[in-house]
């Protein structure tokens, strides 16, 4: 049975995705996007690929007003809330405006999906909770709390609010979901990853030198303790990312509390590994050269995600071949993003 899912940030990279996904399944679909960091031509490529439509909505989540209209128009029945900033760099610069735009953010949201009896949430939350892991690779119940950055500590900030929230009101419904990196397009090369400015993420990055836009990567740091010295992370397909949120769905359609998963393979890449794996699947070189370390990274961080195959059915499907595959087809089309 189709249901009716209020997406925030929906034409964002990992937002449109999981339109996609939802349009697929027969679930009207609305969104609600201030386009501060995505781009309304996300949308209208996913009507292109599903011949179905999600209605757009244009407001942003510290506007209770224009939430609660939202809710006033539609029945709604969940909410996957992806809205939010995420440059792990730049929220050591901006703290405040990360804390008001995700914190605040959600707490309105929140507010206003209790007062119009809606209580079914879906969170995008970030490994980044972690902080500096004490062992790898990370599980669920390890500790959080020190994140090392104003980005992982407004995601744990919200992962605790949440808490309290079921707490205070048993009927809520919510599944927190801590990314690792996500990576990768749509196979058909129409939407993908599209940053404004200059990206915050490796992927990006990488595929932006290799079609021309950019001229090297700076990789921060090449002495951690990791095979080759650079940061080694986990990285995503966002195809299995998106399907992870249908998962998530599916999970709190009976079931109250909060439930929380990692999203990830399990498998480690350096800096290098990717650029070399990018170059093999491009054939393009991607010059690089190393820089001083970003402050708050950590060396290695990688997922544990028995849990989301165990509770949800969900497991990544994608090898690296195939994420680096698609993002190249995507970045060799689209040169300039959606603007091209």
């Amino acid at each position: 049975m189709s249901a009716t899912i209020l997406v925030t940030g929906g034409a964002g990279y990992i937002g449109s995705h999981t339109v996609l996904e939802l349009l697929n399944q027969d679930d009207q679909v609305i969104v609600f996007d201030n386009l501060s960091n995505s781009s309304e031509e996300s949308l209208k490529r996913v009507e292109k690929i599903t011949g179905k439509q999600a209605t757009f909505v244009k407001g942003d989540i510290l506007d209770t007003a224009q939430l609660d209209a939202v809710f006033k128009q539609y029945k709604i029945d969940s909410v996957i809330h992806f809205a939010g900033l995420k440059a792990v760099g730049e929220s050591t610069q901006i703290p405040l405006t990360y804390y008001q735009n995700n914190v605040t953010g959600t707490i309105n949201l929140c507010q206003v999906m209790a007062d119009n009896q809606v209580k079914s949430l879906v969170f995008s939350s970030s490994a980044t909770v972690y902080g500096d892991p004490i062992a790898l690779p990370l599980i669920e119940t390890m500790p959080t709390g020190i994140p090392t950055n104003a980005y992982g500590h407004s995601k744990l900030m919200i992962e605790e609010i949440l808490r309290d929230l079921s707490e205070s009101d048993p009927e809520w419904k919510i599944v927190i979901l801590r990314y690792f990196n996500p990576i990768g397009a749509h196979e058909s090369g129409l939407i993908g990853e599209d940053p404004n400015g200059i990206p915050n993420n490796l992927m990006p990055f990488i595929s932006q030198v290799a079609v021309g836009r950019r001229e090297q990567l700076s990789v921060f740091g090449n002495d951690y303790d990791t095979h080759d010295g650079t940061g080694v992370r986990d990285y995503i397909h966002v195809v299995d990312l998106a399907l992870g949120h249908l998962k998530a769905l599916n999970r709190i359609k009976t079931d109250t509390g909060v439930f929380t998963y990692n999203l990830g393979t399990g498998i480690g890449y350096s800096v290098l590994d990717m650029v070399k794996a990018f170059e093999k699947v491009s054939d393009k070189a991607v010059k690089y050269q190393i820089v001083d370390r970003r402050p708050g990274d950590v060396a290695a961080c990688y997922a544990d995600a028995t849990a989301a195959l165990k509770e949800l059915e969900w497991s990544a499907q994608f090898d690296l071949d195939r994420m680096c595959q698609d993002t190249w087809r995507w970045q060799s089309t689209n040169p300039n993003g959606y603007e091209s």
